[in-house]
């Protein structure tokens, strides 16, 4: 239906270091999530700090690492849990996305991490995922567990600033990453098994009002993971087996991310200006690619 898109190609912009690779060691995690696979370490959920510095998580070992400009990673904190996601807010706290444990707060000066969310009226969350901040401090996240064509009962949650908790999907077949548009109006959510894109158009006071498939994908291993919003309010998707693609604000395509004949997971993004920054989970790498559009501006840049 359309032309062969543009083809960006990835660089290696570092690499976790063998002293902090597990290797031989396996989680719960590993064994179910990568069937017992070699797993030294997995990351996802990249996310730029204030002074230019990228985290990543490594979900089956419960460690939040740093990337310093120059490349070098440093473990900020080890703990018994599965974090999948982490962003900031815009007065420099760290919030991750636990699967083990629900929503986290992390400080990263101290390298503390304690419960910021862990159950809704007493019940356990079935497996949170990803994250993001609106520009007016709500949170959304999404809540996969094991959801999926078979049992498409994966939610997707609204935590607002004023601490109410809002369920706005309930019927979701593995929703895994979420964004928001530059307006703050429009929810996207990667629906893994589904192979697509929802959007939740919000109402004036939040509600979602008739959601529905923004993009429909095909191909590849499995579905969309990490996602993200850029300027233009172009959308860019992860996308197991295919690599990354970007969609116009009308969710048509415009280019494809890819990383030549090696092997590689890209599972998640961050931009840095018109840089994008992706974990190559099955490698323990970050990738980086120069993208048309820079991203759009997050909730931790703003003043």
């Amino acid at each position: 239906m359309f032309a062969a898109p543009p083809v960006i190609e990835t660089e290696v912009f570092a690499s976790v270091p063998t002293e902090l690779r597990r290797t031989g060691h396996q989680s719960e995690w590993t064994h179910v999530m990568r069937h017992d696979a070699p797993t030294d370490c997995f990351l996802e959920g990249p996310s730029f700090d204030r002074e230019g510095n990228l985290f990543v998580v490594d979900i089956p070992f419960g460690r939040i690492l740093k990337v310093s400009s120059d490349r070098k990673f440093e473990v900020i904190a080890e703990y018994d849990g599965e974090p999948c996601a982490l962003k900031f807010d815009k007065a420099g706290r760290a919030y991750l996305t636990d699967f083990k444990h629900g929503l986290m707060s992390l400080d990263v000066r101290t390298g503390e991490v304690k419960p910021h969310l862990e159950r809704r009226l007493l019940e356990r969350f079935k497996g949170v995922n990803d994250l993001v901040f609106a520009d007016n401090g709500d949170l959304y996240f999404t809540d996969q567990g094991q959801s999926g064509i078979a049992d498409a009962t994966g939610r997707v949650w609204r935590l607002r600033a004023n601490g109410e908790l809002q369920k706005l999907v309930t019927n979701a077949p593995s929703p895994n990453g979420v964004t928001l548009n530059n307006k703050n109006t429009q929810v996207y959510v990667a629906i893994t098994r589904a192979q697509q894109i929802w959007r939740l158009p919000l109402m004036s006071g939040g509600t979602p009002s008739k959601t529905g498939v923004a993009i429909q994908l095909s191909g590849g291993h499995a579905g969309p993971d990490g996602i993200e919003m850029d300027a233009e309010d172009g959308l860019v998707v992860c996308h197991f087996g295919v690599g990354i693609w970007r969609f116009d604000a009308n969710m048509l395509p415009t280019h494809l991310v890819h990383s030549g004949k090696q092997h590689r997971l890209m599972t998640n993004i961050a931009f840095q200006g018109k840089r994008l920054f992706v974990t190559d989970s099955l490698n323990g790498e970050i990738l980086m690619a120069d993208m048309p559009v820079a991203g759009k501006k997050m909730y931790s840049g703003m003043k």
